[in-house]
């Protein structure tokens, strides 16, 4: 009986990683060369948390976006955002119904499973702060109403960090709310002359299909969180978290929704990988992606050119590492 429950358990651990790798592959048609950043893309999705990526113009961040959601046949709503953007724009407004007497309520663009919010610091601080409800509790409320969004919801949001004529930073309360920071960075010189025989003559996004559908993704959700996560690995997350509030060069350290968001992180890095644990390189490798963004300096660490990257991978190598058969 128990070997015919690890074996069942073994085959949908292997259906997991085949769907999985059929998204990624679906992807990386469209962004080439970026196999890692494809890679934690998925693993925000099925951990669900919601990412930024953050890069300069032109290396696709927005393609990245549009081709994950072309890859689950899912809801897809796109909100370019902009400074007269008004918030019930994202979560939706009551209208006054003639025929009915009555107000109804017309849903905004929030209400998708992928929602990418393109130039997100371009719009107002008001703006930005509609989606701080949707993002942490997964619900939208207007007028006293709450609604709840559907599974698997993820936002993506896109910015450009070099200009900063007629943007808004985002707020830390902001920041905090995505799991994942990303960088695409520029392509290697033969992944970017593949680029321009297949991009310079028609984009492959058109030929993107979906691979799998939303309960597919909320089934892949579900074996991510069934991730065992043992007490060691867990108390070295928080040895991480705890070292950014002590280290002197940060200001501002890691917050307890950091270390929940590294956890569930990690499950879904571990999960892509075939396995139902967690292992401290599965930890290491999400550390700057989950926690970078959410830091800040000390102001004579930024005078003095520290970066939160350096300081991040130093605490990586002091904080001690749990040894297998050691609680």
């Amino acid at each position: 009986m128990a070997e015919r429950v690890e074996r069942r358990a073994a085959a949908e651990w292997e259906r997991f990683v085949n769907a999985f790798s059929s998204v990624a592959d679906n992807i990386q048609q469209v962004v080439q060369g970026k196999e890692m950043e494809v890679r934690l893309a998925l693993v925000c999705l099925i951990a669900e948390g919601h990412l930024l990526i953050e890069d300069v113009p032109g290396v696709g961040k927005t393609m990245l976006a549009k081709a994950l959601a072309r890859s689950i046949d899912c809801s897809f709503r796109r909100i370019q955002f902009t400074p007269d953007l008004l918030p019930t724009d994202i979560t939706g407004v009551n209208v006054f119904n003639q025929e009915r007497g009555d107000f109804e309520f017309k849903p905004g663009a929030i209400f998708a499973n992928i929602v990418l919010g393109d130039e997100i610091n371009r719009a107002s601080p008001k703006t930005q702060s509609a989606l701080l409800e949707s993002m942490e509790e997964r619900q939208v409320t207007v007028d006293t109403v709450t609604y709840g969004l559907g599974t698997p919801f993820m936002v993506i949001a896109t910015q450009n960090p070099i200009e900063h004529e007629g943007t808004y930073p985002l707020p830390d309360a902001q920041l905090d709310r995505f799991m994942m920071r990303l960088s695409i960075g520029y392509p290697s010189a033969e992944f970017e002359t593949n680029i321009l025989g297949t991009h310079g003559i028609v984009s492959t996004l058109d030929d993107c299909r979906s691979v799998t559908d939303a309960p597919g993704v909320s089934g892949m959700i579900a074996m991510a969180r069934s991730v065992h996560v043992a007490m060691p690995i867990q108390r070295y997350i928080v040895a991480i978290s705890d070292a950014t509030r002590r280290h002197p060069d940060l200001y501002l350290g890691a917050s307890p929704r950091a270390s929940i968001m590294l956890l569930r992180a990690a499950r879904g890095m571990a999960a892509t990988d075939g396995r139902d644990y967690v292992m401290p390189e599965d930890v290491k490798s999400l550390v700057l992606p989950v926690i970078a963004h959410r830091l800040l300096l000390a102001a004579d660490a930024a005078m003095s050119g520290r970066t939160v990257e350096a300081i991040l991978t130093e605490i990586l190598q002091e904080v001690p590492v749990p040894v297998r058969g050691k609680a």
